[in-house]
């Protein structure tokens, strides 16, 4: 579906293509064409009537494609990430949205799951000055409010850390499936923010002709943005390894006490496993006093002197 805005003497009109004229030079109207999960043909007005580069049209037809910035003659090709506003139990997912930049237009190409663009595009026709302020505005307020909805998901994900740092002293072998889990989604972050960063700080130093001063200040406020989210990511990825390591030193821990717990009992049974297997062979033995009847008690009080006299030593050298 193609969603298309124009703002020409002071009025914004809706439409469902794109005029030829609207992008001559010396044309006064300010374009936004929205592409809503485009199709094939749908796509073919990138180059037919933007004649944007073919690279460019060839990566935002791509389904995947990492935040960058490319500038080319006439227009700046531009790749952000927008969280995903359904994830899968508070999962961190990233849906890319392509943005096509110039002189009098912008160009959007994205899934149908943006809610920064569906919002910007129920409010352009009632109020004016979205379009009126200029494509690098749009622009600004698309990104800004893309990179406002992350901050519930990042939220999220430090409460889910928090719990996890909490239990990490419990020794649960299972915990580290959770972790791991949780390990991946931060990377996944790390892989977007920091790039996403890189593009943002490019369009805040104003590399670009078509990024006024007053814009790049504003471009300069969600750089900052971006960079304390990216900030977070990274130690997000250093308390995840750190829970990660204490559940195993906890379930090693676990295990070295059972293990010592098993080793200090096969050790007390040990000569007691000598001493019942000696009495108790078919020969002639020498005899304690007491007659017969008392030899059970004699086996008896030395296996528990023994066994009290091992607990004692290992009470001692504290190794229970």
């Amino acid at each position: 579906m193609i969603n298309v805005y124009v703002h020409r003497d002071g009025q914004t009109t809706h439409g469902d293509r794109v005029d030829a004229a609207w992008l001559d030079p010396s044309s006064d109207v300010t374009l936004w064409a929205d592409l809503t999960a485009p199709t094939q043909d749908e796509l073919r007005v990138l180059g037919d009537v933007f004649h944007f580069h073919p690279l460019a049209v060839e990566d935002a037809a791509s389904a995947l494609q990492y935040p960058k910035i490319e500038p080319y003659q006439g227009f700046l090709y531009l790749v952000l990430h927008g969280i995903d506003p359904t994830p899968k139990q508070a999962q961190f997912a990233t849906r890319d949205i392509d943005f096509f930049l110039g002189r009098n237009f912008l160009v959007t190409v994205h899934d149908g799951q943006s809610r920064s663009i569906a919002h910007l595009r129920e409010v352009c026709s009632k109020h004016q000055h979205i379009l009126a302020d200029g494509p690098v505005s749009l622009l600004h307020r698309i990104v800004d409010a893309m990179v406002d909805d992350y901050r519930p998901v990042i939220e999220q994900i430090e409460d889910r850390i928090g719990k996890l740092e909490e239990q990490a002293f419990s020794g649960h072998e299972r915990m580290a499936r959770h972790v791991m889990k949780l390990k991946r989604e931060v990377t996944s972050m790390r892989r977007v923010l920091i790039p996403q960063r890189d593009a943002i700080g490019r369009l805040a130093r104003r590399e670009f002709p078509v990024i006024s001063d007053e814009m790049a200040y504003r471009f300069r406020d969600v750089y900052d943005h971006v960079v304390r989210l990216t900030e977070e990511a990274i130690l997000f990825q250093d308390r995840v390894t750190g829970i990660f390591e204490v559940n195993l030193s906890s379930v090693s821990h676990r295990l070295n006490k059972v293990m010592k717990l098993l080793t200090v009992m096969s050790t007390i049974f040990l000569p007691l496993t000598v001493l019942t297997g000696m009495w108790g062979m078919n020969i002639p033995l020498p005899h304690f006093p007491g007659g017969d009847n008392m030899q059970f008690v004699w086996v008896a009080g030395i296996m528990a002197v023994i066994s009290l006299a091992m607990v004692a030593l290992f009470r001692r050298n504290r190794w229970i």
